[in-house]
């Protein structure tokens, strides 16, 4: 596979959870575990197809349990904070600080072995947290009695996710084809989960079980095997720069799906959080190490 062929591969994950959003609101009313545990099945039924018509599961030979244990808990607890947090805060708003994640990964990664943070990574760190207290001081936490708990546990999966991205980078020999594991153990922990801790409830309608399938198709399904090849074969500059998309596409979805008011507020917001996670995305490309 050429890095060309690889990079353009690991593009289809961003604009994939560029619906990350809009599909999880039409899911309404799973409990988040319960969506955890179908969502990662679909995943996970889709990498053992892939995996028998491919290079077989022999591949997975050798792969330690740490590695699967990792990967678990880290697609674990980022959708179980994501879906947490659309089910009781404002959509927009809540996309927003969950996408704080490539700024957060820019930052930590600057403070790896041989890495250092410059001072475009603070410039871009403190305007994309500038877009945050506009979400916050724009009504985002007045939204209702759940929002300022779900903003709060969107900026925890932002966290979350930037920290499994960036250890993830020790396991660059490790075959994408793990990440099947991954999903279904996540299932697996999702379904244990669920019926100590939720009540079950079912998507509603034809639109409900589309949003569904979607979700557990795509961003929470293909998209994980898509970016694995992106980054362990492709130009991670290119990706890392792309993704800082995300968010602003995130938010074109959510008003084009009319989920979200396109607001002046919301829209400065998008911007700063956008804008702050490119600056801080140059910074790191100017580094000598990088």
């Amino acid at each position: 596979m050429t890095r060309t062929r690889a990079t353009l591969i690991g593009t289809t994950a961003i604009l994939m959870w560029s619906l990350l959003a809009a599909l999880t609101i039409g899911t309404a009313p799973v409990p988040p575990l319960q969506l955890n545990a179908i969502c990662f099945g679909l995943g996970g039924t889709i990498g053992l197809i892939w995996m028998a018509f491919g290079r077989g599961f022999s591949v997975l030979r050798g792969v330690g349990w740490k590695v699967y244990a990792f990967g678990a808990i880290g697609l674990f607890g980022y959708h179980f904070l994501y879906f947490t947090a659309f089910r009781i805060a404002p959509y927009a708003q809540t996309g927003l600080i969950a996408y704080l994640w490539p700024l957060f990964i820019v930052l930590l990664s600057g403070l790896l072995p041989g890495e250092t943070l410059r001072s475009l990574h603070l410039i871009g760190a403190a305007l994309a947290f500038t877009g945050a207290a506009l979400i916050v001081l724009g009504g985002g936490m007045s939204a209702g009695p759940g929002a300022a708990t779900g903003l709060g546990l969107a900026f925890l999966c932002a966290i979350t996710w930037a920290g499994y991205s960036v250890l993830s980078r020790k396991m660059g020999e490790v075959p994408t084809e793990a990440v099947t594991i991954f999903c279904l153990l996540t299932a697996l922990l999702s379904s244990l989960s669920h019926l100590a801790l939720e009540p079950t409830a079912w998507p509603q309608g034809g639109a409900g079980w589309a949003s569904t399938l979607a979700l557990g198709a795509g961003p929470v399904g293909l998209a994980f095997f898509t970016w694995d090849v992106g980054m362990k074969r492709g130009d991670i500059q290119m990706l890392g720069t792309l993704s800082y998309a995300a968010p602003l596409l995130s938010t074109l979805v959510l008003i084009a799906t009319g989920h979200a008011t396109a607001t002046p507020v919301l829209g400065l917001a998008a911007l700063a959080i956008t804008g702050g996670a490119a600056l801080a995305a140059r910074a790191g490309s100017k580094s000598p190490t990088a």
